[in-house]
């Protein structure tokens, strides 16, 4: 599902009324009833039941009056609260609005001098909201009676409706610089806004719900907008069944370069995921002093003893048996919990150019290259990096902060200047491709924000890069299903107490569910 802009959805919008003749209003009414139907799901019967509706002065507002006549048609007392001079209505909003006053319906101005209370008592009797006040073209921050009113609104406790996206939040970059609605569902059209899938405009959507209002799906599909919002259905269809005659060498084999004193959780971890994600063998390779603890935790992969320094990692005497190990494998993961000892550092510096396998990069591989990203550009293999944002911080040489503030921006760059694909963790996983297309992933929770959750992923992508998912499919396929398996566990388990092993747990059951709806 690809995911717009405001100006690629005006544009949609502009298209759709232009080039194919469907009328803007006839969009109105199909985006109003849309909102009706969301309302329908949540209260169940309408009828008796009383909405205050917001709106605003332009098309949104004009969505909002469609809903309020269908709800009122349907047995609900509407009250439309009007944050603007009737006058100020033109266009199909207008229509609707002269069509609520023709049915003998009142409006309340709340942008009169006692506005507020007139919201005051209209709250007291109210069973749901609907916020029509802003739409996808807003930029900025509210003004004082609005953000009033949107604050009101908020602290009432009652379920709020937004249409389209939730006043005070922009469309492109989720960010809301004052006051802004927190729906409990936004009913959006066509396709998801950026702000909507992003946090923290994501936090403020509640419950997205994406509406078809008959606009063309040539134009809700065009690769004219490089960027998808990850589903079950997408990545379900990346799997390819096994053939009848398959066996473990067929299903790929990942080498995971992994570990140092103190830390082989990462390394078990990370191989794990590895297996999880159905690679037919997995080798794990680290210090020689831990090999035979990371052994007797892991049944079912095997290790190697490498060359380590006095402070128990990888030394640059691991070089060659670490090439000659991957000349077996198909793919390499390297990085969890290989510290960042100097010697440490210089071998990976020598192993990545020498590379002749796809590799995942990760972690303290990562922090290897601070400093020295030129060895991205480098490499002779498909390669797959996984930051957090204080990895990407040190890459790029930027703060974290920074990295937050421009998350998509900074993946598609990083992608397209290192020829990587490029995951950026964090609340809604970013990946970008050297191509300049963007994966936005909807899974996941607060609850995998815990030690180990990063090897897991690293594992479960090179464990399908090794099945013959290509970089770009392998990272967008496991940030979903790592993020769904965390789902799965903190379902079961609650967000608090889910541990990183508890997602590789619920590995198999998030792959099942997404190759069930593929297979519906």
């Amino acid at each position: 599902m690809r995911i717009a802009t405001a100006e690629e959805m005006n544009k949609i919008d502009r298209q759709a009324m232009q080039q194919y003749g469907i009328p803007g209003i006839v969009l109105m009414e199909n985006a109003g009833l849309r909102v009706v139907e969301v309302i329908q799901q949540i209260l169940s019967d309408i009828k008796g039941k009383v909405f205050s509706i917001l709106v605003g002065k332009g098309n949104n507002g004009g969505d909002g009056l469609v809903a309020a006549r269908h709800l009122h048609n349907r047995g609900g007392q509407v009250k439309v609260l009007l944050l603007a001079d009737p006058e100020e209505l033109q266009g199909d909003a207008r229509v609707n609005l002269t069509i609520w006053q023709k049915m003998g319906q009142p409006i309340y101005q709340v942008n009169q001098v006692n506005g507020i209370n007139i919201l005051k008592l209209a709250l007291l009797n109210t069973d749901l909201v609907v916020d029509a006040l802003y739409g996808t073209g807003f930029r900025g921050s509210v003004n004082e009676k609005t953000g009033r009113v949107i604050e009101l609104i908020n602290n009432s406790s009652l379920p709020v409706v937004a249409v389209d996206i939730p006043s005070g939040l922009e469309a492109d970059t989720g960010r809301a610089n004052g006051p802004c609605i927190r729906a409990t569902h936004t009913v959006t059209f066509g396709i998801p806004k950026i702000g909507l899938v992003v946090e923290p405009g994501a936090g403020y959507a509640g419950r997205l719900h994406v509406a078809d209002i008959s606009l063309p799906k040539t134009l809700l599909e065009s690769k004219e907008i490089p960027r998808q919002l990850l589903t079950g259905e997408m990545v379900g269809g990346w799997f390819k069944p096994r053939p009848g005659d398959a066996h473990k060498g067929s299903c790929g084999r990942v080498l995971v370069l992994a570990g140092s004193r103190g830390m082989t959780g990462a390394a078990r971890l990370a191989a794990r995921a590895a297996l999880r994600a159905g690679a037919g063998l997995v080798t794990l390779a680290l210090p020689e002093s831990v090999q035979l603890v990371a052994a007797a935790a892991l049944e079912e992969v095997m290790t190697r003893g490498l060359p380590e320094t006095a402070a128990g990692s990888l030394d640059l005497a691991a070089l060659q048996p670490a090439l000659e190990a991957c000349a077996a494998a198909d793919v390499l993961v390297v990085g969890p919990g290989l510290s960042c000892q100097p010697a440490t550092v210089e071998l990976i510096r020598e192993l990545l150019p020498q590379l002749t396998v796809p590799v995942v990069i990760d972690a303290d591989a990562l922090n290897a290259l601070a400093g020295a990203d030129r060895l991205l550009n480098g490499l002779n293999v498909p390669a797959v990096i996984t930051p957090h944002p204080g990895e990407m911080g040190r890459l790029w040489g930027v703060a974290a902060a920074e990295v937050q503030q421009n998350r998509l921006q900074l993946a598609k760059e990083a992608a397209q200047k290192w020829r990587v694909v490029t995951v950026l963790k964090g609340a809604r996983t970013v990946i970008g491709t050297p191509a300049g297309e963007l994966y936005i992933n909807p899974t996941g929770n607060p609850g995998m924000a815990t030690a180990g959750s990063g090897d897991v992923l690293a594992g479960l992508i090179g464990g399908l890069l090794a099945q013959g998912f290509t970089p770009e499919q392998a990272a967008a396929a496991g940030v979903y299903l790592h993020g769904l398996a965390g789902d799965l566990a903190a379902r079961r388990l609650g967000q608090p107490g889910t541990l990183a092993g508890d997602i590789l747990e619920f590995l198999p059951a998030a792959m099942q569910s997404v190759l069930t709806k593929e297979m519906k």
